[in-house]
């Protein structure tokens, strides 16, 4: 068998994972994305499957994109990141399997997105359509804000900044959930927890086990499914009326959910890595 990691800078994941690959005595080969060259109509690698773990959405994207034209598996796919990688899709893919999630507007112009923001009533969330670990996120509690906001956005002018994804705060308690689904199980989940209201462990949120009940296991595995299913990690609101799916992220870090939850996180992701690429499990 071939199995390939694509990868960037290697972080506590990576090597988690490249652990779990050694238990089972299974080979792999590192893919620097910051050195790897493709070219376009060549004889494609003959890789049985490859796992992506890029610290960068384009060039996973571009890449899964390669490597799927070529037909060879991976995790996750092209159109999984493609979906995830940007909230627009991945919202508008959960409102079509009709996933419950905090209700969101779209607009392209500072004036139309004042109107937006307005017609949901303060205070609101403003997000980047591409981005992670909480960055640009912004709440907005009064029209002198959205003004103001609005306004810097248009002026930076960049293509992330153009776009205007406006969504309801959600009052939920000092906490959001996060959980981890693996081909169809959801295998785990954690509290994220902190004082402010974006609770992302990259901003300080401290993890803390979250029991997977029916209906967490339930609208995980539906949010999995809207977006094309694989190794995902999925982030849940506890709104009054029930939970709401927030995002839905494809290359997700968890080392500080295995000794949080007790479960094997890495193991399972190369099981399910073996699962895609149709290779005979090992024994770790």
């Amino acid at each position: 068998m071939r199995i390939g990691v694509l990868c960037s800078r290697i972080r506590a994941e990576e090597k988690l994972l490249f652990e779990a690959f050694n238990r089972r005595a299974i080979d792999f080969e590192k893919i620097d994305d910051r050195e790897l060259i493709f070219e376009i109509g060549a004889q494609p690698p003959t890789y049985d499957v490859v796992l992506e773990r890029c610290l960068h959405h384009s060039r996973a994207l571009y890449a899964l994109r390669i490597l799927n034209q070529w037909g060879v598996p991976t995790v996750n796919s092209y159109e999984v990141a493609l979906t995830c990688g940007d909230k627009i899709n991945t919202t508008t893919a959960l409102a079509a399997a009709g996933v419950p999630s905090p209700r969101t507007l779209i607009a392209f112009t500072p004036e139309s997105a004042l109107r937006a923001i307005e017609s949901i009533g303060y205070p609101v969330v403003l997000k980047p359509a591409v981005g992670s670990w909480g960055r640009l996120l912004a709440k907005i509690s009064d029209r002198e804000a959205a003004e103001a906001l609005l306004e810097h956005k248009e002026t930076l002018g960049s293509y992330q900044h153009a776009i205007f994804y406006v969504q309801e705060f959600v009052k939920k308690p000092a906490r959001d959930i996060r959980s981890f689904v693996v081909g169809e199980k959801t295998i785990c989940a954690i509290y994220r927890e902190s004082s402010h209201w974006i609770t992302n462990t990259a901003r300080g949120g401290q993890a803390r086990n979250c029991p997977v009940t029916p209906e967490i296991d339930r609208l995980s595995r539906a949010a999995a499914r809207a977006v094309g299913g694989g190794v995902l990690a999925v982030d849940l609101l506890e709104h009054p009326d029930g939970l709401l799916v927030s995002e839905v992220n494809y290359t997700m870090e968890f080392r500080n959910s295995i000794e949080t939850t007790g479960v094997d996180i890495p193991g399972h992701i190369v099981d399910h890595v073996l699962r895609v690429g149709q290779l005979e499990a090992v024994p770790a």
